[in-house]
């Protein structure tokens, strides 16, 4: 375990961000882990965390990559200590900064994961008629409509509150990351789903009511101390509905809705900074890879069309 003063350190650390930068609950507990295995790591030592210099860090990061871990797990947790160093600085708990000059590992850039517009089809067509009742099967294909309409977060999805989307509203409200809004439209079929989940939803609450429970506010209500449908089971029904749909479950999660939501608008024409707003990125430098994923079909559109991509005919 980290020593007293560190685990104080830490959670003060956590404390401030949550304040300062709004951050969510999940990122607060990867940083929490992140710099735990650190402090971890240099008390194994006889060291601590708060007292760490460059060379310690050096040598943690060394540690992690000789247990194998990947370099997106190593350049996360570097980012998270150059974060707490940053923050220990600036509070005046260090005269200096040991990560100020290390350089990470860096991110492999992966493309990331999409399915075709027909896939996704499909997708939506094994939503509306996956579930045991007509309740769950509308439910159902509200979150994948407005998923596929939206490109929200899984996390943004399933704390909708249920106000944000009465009077089928065409833009939608939504607070991301670090307590940011942001608009984004709403399409027909998911407006149109959205208003057949509130009537059964609505139902369901009243009698709920009824019972002695109180109102809920989200628009997907659950039994869960969140209030609402958790992001593990959305993941779960993800992979249920790809399966249905003919999909194999492994090439298929949230995310990679999410990716097909931006990769679509982009081949249609959309413009990168208009898909950075609809997806929420602080930076456009995260919404560019979505260039990447198209870069063969460009490649194929040059070779088809260019008069030079032509094979030539033989001289006689």
């Amino acid at each position: 375990m980290p020593a007293p003063a560190d685990a104080r350190a830490i959670a003060t650390f956590l404390e401030a961000i949550a304040a300062e930068k709004g951050a969510a609950r999940n990122t607060l507990l990867a940083y929490g882990r992140d710099l735990g295995h650190a402090a971890d790591w240099l008390a194994g030592r006889g060291g601590a965390l708060s007292a760490a210099t460059a060379g310690d860090i050096e040598a943690y990061l060394v540690s992690l990559d000789a247990e194998g871990m990947s370099r997106a797990t190593r350049a996360r947790r570097l980012s998270a200590l150059k974060q707490f160093f940053r923050f220990a600085y600036d509070e005046d708990w260090r005269d200096d900064n040991p990560t100020l000059r290390i350089d990470g590992p860096g991110r492999a850039q992966r493309l990331p994961g999409t399915l075709t517009e027909a896939e996704v089809a499909r997708m939506l067509d094994a939503a509306r008629d996956h579930g045991a009742d007509n309740v769950t099967r509308a439910r159902n294909a509200c979150l994948f409509e407005l998923l596929y309409a939206t490109g929200l977060r899984v996390s943004e999805l399933v704390s909708l509150p249920h106000a944000a989307l009465r009077g089928a509203p065409e833009m939608l409200m939504v607070r991301g990351k670090g307590g940011k809004d942001r608009l984004v439209p709403l399409s027909d079929p998911a407006r149109a789903a959205v208003a057949v989940w509130l009537t059964h939803r609505d139902r369901a609450e009243e009698a709920a009511r009824d019972r002695g429970h109180p109102a809920s506010r989200f628009l997907f209500p659950a039994r869960g101390k969140d209030g609402h449908m958790s992001r593990v089971r959305f993941f779960g029904l993800v992979k249920e509905v790809a399966a249905r749909a003919g999909l194999d479950p492994e090439r298929v999660s949230p995310h990679v809705l999410r990716h097909a939501f931006a990769t679509h608008l982009l081949a249609g024409g959309a413009d990168l900074r208009v898909i950075q707003t609809l997806l929420g990125h602080a930076d456009l430098g995260s919404t560019e890879i979505y260039t990447h994923v198209l870069d063969e079909r460009l490649r194929d559109l040059v070779m088809a069309h260019h008069p030079l991509a032509r094979p030539r005919e033989a001289d006689d």
